[in-house]
């Protein structure tokens, strides 16, 4: 092979494998999340010992063939790479490198095989096909939402972390220490999960009064955990009715979810307002 077919290859290679925005590399894109599903899918099956015992072969198997198929993509990466270092030492590189060495190190070191579900990490390459406008300002769109929220959302966590250090250590003095509220930290960590509203159960109010306000605080905690939800929505309303390439509701049908700059309706056709 002379250097022009080599560089024409490795042009062709760096585009289906880097490339989302080509047909051949949403393909490419798409099987390589499905087989890091399988991937994944296989080490969870492996966990469980009684699959283990019994499949514990084709499992085995199966994973050799998949770290075979990826360490083959990783050395392309690398060839067909314009700056390999860069490649090698950037984050998908690094987690790309991790997905292939735990099955080589099982040869090596016992039960290394399963950090092979770090694959998992690899699902963040989904970013690449979903790469078009309209999702890209979605992610916009929620990460201002965010930035403009932070400062109430801060203000409303702090009112809970108050909260919870005040229920705490009300719920000691009414326990008197007993029944698993042995400290006020630990009775804190009980008003933590009660307020979430998740109960463990692993601390219970015994004493009436203590049953009260457990269940207030598990009332409220209903109505808290709303509230950034809420802070977030109204944020996001605001940042979409200040956007300029805001989608417009058709004055003729009523559909109001069109793409960015779109000049007719995508159910009747008919032509939007213009700003």
């Amino acid at each position: 092979m002379n250097n022009r077919n080599l560089n024409r290859w490795k042009q062709k290679t760096y585009e289906i494998i880097f490339k989302a925005d080509t047909p051949w590399g949403k393909r490419f894109d798409i099987i390589l999340l499905s087989v890091i599903l399988i991937s994944i899918v296989l080490v969870m099956i492996e966990s469980v010992p009684t699959y283990q015992l019994r499949y514990g072969q084709p499992l085995r198997t199966g994973e050799w063939i998949i770290t075979i198929l990826f360490t083959i993509e990783y050395i392309l990466r690398i060839v067909s790479s314009p700056k390999p270092l860069k490649y090698l030492f950037s984050f998908l590189g690094i987690i790309d490198f991790l997905a292939v060495i735990p099955t080589y190190l099982g040869l090596i070191v016992p039960n290394a095989q399963a950090l092979a579900v770090i694959r998992a990490i690899r699902l963040l390459r989904i970013y690449r096909i979903l790469r078009l406008y309209h999702f890209i300002s979605a992610a916009r769109l929620l990460i201002l939402s965010l930035q403009r929220s932070a400062r109430k959302i801060l203000i409303f966590m702090m009112f809970v972390v108050i909260l919870v250090i005040l229920l705490g250590s009300i719920m000691y003095v009414v326990e008197e220490g007993e029944n698993g509220f042995y400290s006020i930290p630990l009775s804190i960590y009980w008003a933590v999960i009660t307020l979430t509203t998740v109960g463990y159960g692993d601390i219970v109010p015994v004493t009436a009064l203590g049953k009260f306000i457990s269940t207030f605080i598990m009332l409220l905690g209903y109505s808290i955990i709303a509230i950034p939800t809420g802070i977030v929505s109204v944020e996001m309303s605001n940042t979409f009715k200040q956007t300029p390439d805001a989608p417009q509701k058709c004055p003729q049908c009523g559909e109001a979810n069109h793409a960015p700059g779109a000049n007719f309706c995508r159910v009747c056709g008919a032509r939007l307002k213009e700003k």
